[in-house]
């Protein structure tokens, strides 16, 4: 039996974490202690002090854990961590937790590549963003590769490797080639300076560059040359016509404002990369009432750099909060280099602050009572899924399976993920069916299954030896939903049984018509009003689980269609199917094109295309 007052005694004069439980052993809070003595005794005094929701929370705290760390940096990230892991009842927590896309610069390589990524590694590279939306990394890259000839491949070339043969874009003018024969190197690392001095937000100094190669090369009547110059300057200032300058320092900042209501806060967060916004993003934290606007502040800012992978040099915030040094610490050690957290009281970077918690004011106006609206849609179908069920626990985070195929060709399945009510995209799974051959739909599922948590059971056994962070296939749902009737349920339940795993499984009732009309759970047939809000949530779930596997389904399908067409014509090689489709567009372009047409494709000659066209006419 647990006895408070006699833990409360034992307690170190420690810097630590403090874990409150609840009866059913689940953890209700996290909070972080320079003095884990004197903090965690604070909650069992007078209660005269307390806020209403802290005397809610310590009338239902049964027992209490406590973690002791070396310093007060640690204890904040270990809080912030744990935070993040069990979404605790009276934290407040930031339910979005996205990876933002970035552009990584392979600069630690032998002819650098660009591309996309979410995840910044210490490994010499030169990453640049965060960017709010794919859409504005993929537009950015390919004005990139519309500008620059640059190799896409993986290969080695601090091996010296060589290919015998170059890929498509070396043909169509896409890249240099370095992989086929020697590039000056020189040459390519100016086109590699160039575009870190655009990504660097030095587009103006960079068309400076591209105008006097310009004005060389029509100097020396290279005309052609002059033109491709000229075109890029073009593309990049039709860019800078769409950004707008907002600060005159040129280090990169990260602008935080917010405004609150009665029990809600918006956060909006402005992403300042030299001088230039290059993206935002708002966040509505919920259940904030009697808390302050620094204790706001610093759960934001903790929870969204726990998360971040690009801490920037300077972070703007309205007013400073208790633990600012603890966090500064952290996020200069997270950065490598010190970072700055300041409050501005006067000048330009006072008028960003302001302007950015000016919009966090206005989406709170906007969006605040739609959003409160949703929330409390989405809570109250997980009590109705919860009642109806008869479990233990809200059902807060539900993982729904499916399977894919037509004719048993090509079986795929999908794991969508829904916490809280509401997708959650960053752990959706797609599953190839490796062992199965065949229209079989329970053994594909059987499949999937065991290879999602057997998977689960290792990460939690590496996160125990501290040999990675929390995944997600470590965090365990509290309901499995199985798009299918009690055989699929039961396959569910033998594969958890013999992996020694409780997890409440439901499966879904179809009509005629391949539409839920009821939950299948313990042998049970439930029925659901469908106006109500746990039938429209089960709706959202089983229609987002099916187009997650059919979408990834019709790829595959369609990569193997294309394969197995023009795999069948002698003397057309991977090289050759690419600049065709390149060329045509799609397979019903190639069969309709004459002999000209298709000999006229680079690397195509008289003999393949005859070779081609006879194909698709000669029986």
């Amino acid at each position: 039996m647990f006895n408070i007052e006699e833990e409360l005694k034992k307690l170190p004069d420690k810097p630590g974490v403090y874990l409150m439980k609840n009866k059913d052993d689940q953890i209700i809070y996290v909070g972080k202690a320079i003095s884990l003595k004197k903090r965690v005794r604070q909650y069992f005094q007078s209660s005269k002090n307390h806020t209403p929701k802290v005397n809610a929370m310590v009338k239902n705290i049964e027992e209490f854990e406590y973690i002791i760390t070396d310093t007060e940096v640690e204890a904040l990230i270990l809080e912030a961590n744990l935070i993040k892991k069990h979404k605790p009842k009276y934290n407040i927590l930031l339910r979005d937790d996205k990876q933002y896309p970035y552009i990584k610069v392979t600069t630690n390589e032998k002819y650098p590549r660009v591309m996309k990524t979410r995840r910044i590694i210490k490994d010499g590279a030169k990453y640049f963003g965060p960017y709010t939306s794919v859409g504005a990394v993929n537009d950015t890259l390919e004005i990139i590769n519309n500008l620059y000839p640059l190799r896409t491949c993986k290969m080695n070339f601090d091996k010296n490797e060589k290919r015998k043969r170059p890929c498509l874009n070396y043909y169509i003018g896409k890249c240099f080639g370095p992989c086929y024969h020697d590039v000056e190197e020189k040459k390519y690392m100016e086109m590699i300076d160039e575009i870190i001095m655009f990504l660097s937000g030095k587009e103006e100094k960079l068309i400076e560059v591209i105008e006097n190669k310009m004005k060389e090369a029509a100097k020396n009547l290279d005309f052609e040359n002059a033109a491709k110059y000229r075109d890029k300057i073009n593309s990049l200032n039709l860019m800078l016509e769409k950004q707008k300058i907002v600060s005159t320092t040129m280090v990169d900042q990260d602008i935080i404002g917010m405004a609150t209501g009665i029990d809600e806060a918006c956060v909006q967060i402005f992403f300042v990369r030299g001088g230039k916004v290059t993206g935002r993003e708002h966040f509505i934290l919920t259940d904030t009432e009697y808390q302050s606007r620094g204790e706001i502040l610093s759960s934001f800012v903790k929870q969204f750099y726990i998360g971040s992978s690009y801490v920037p040099k300077e972070i703007l915030i309205e007013e400073e909060f208790e633990d600012i040094e603890a966090v500064t610490s952290w996020l200069s050690d997270k950065r490598g280099s010190k970072v700055g957290i300041r409050v501005p009281k006067r000048g330009e970077k006072n008028l960003l602050v302001e302007m950015v918690r000016k919009n966090a004011l206005d989406m709170l106006d906007k969006y605040g009572d739609k959003i409160k609206r949703k929330l409390a849609s989405n809570e109250k179908a997980l009590n109705e899924l919860k009642d109806v069920l008869k479990l233990d626990d809200i059902p807060r985070r539900i993982e729904a399976f499916d399977i894919s195929n037509i004719q048993g060709v090509e079986s795929v399945g999908s794991m969508v993920v829904f916490e809280n009510g509401q997708s959650k995209n960053s752990d959706y799974r797609r599953f190839k069916i490796k062992t199965i051959i065949g229209p079989d739909d329970y053994g594909s599922m059987e499949e999937i299954i065991y290879r999602r948590f057997n998977r689960g059971i290792k990460e939690k056994n590496m996160i125990e030896q501290n040999i990675v962070a929390v995944e997600s296939f470590s965090v365990f749902p509290d309901l499995i939903m199985m798009d299918g009737g009690k055989g699929q349920v039961n396959v569910a339940k033998k594969v958890l049984k013999d992996l020694s795993i409780s997890i409440p499984v439901c499966g879904l009732v179809k009509d005629d018509f391949h539409r839920t009309r009821a939950l299948t759970y313990e042998d049970t047939e439930i029925g659901l009003p469908s106006n109500s809000e746990s039938f429209k949530l089960i709706t959202r779930i089983q229609d987002e689980a099916h187009r997650f596997a059919i979408t990834y389904h019709r790829s595959l399908r369609d990569k193997k269609m294309i394969r197995s067409v023009l795999d069948d014509i002698r003397g057309i090689g991977d090289k050759r199917k690419k600049a065709l489709l390149k060329a045509f567009g799609s397979v019903d372009n190639i069969k309709k094109a004459t002999i000209e047409e298709l000999a006229d494709i680079e690397g195509m000659n008289k003999l393949a295309a005859q070779q081609v066209y006879d194909f698709f006419r000669v029986k």
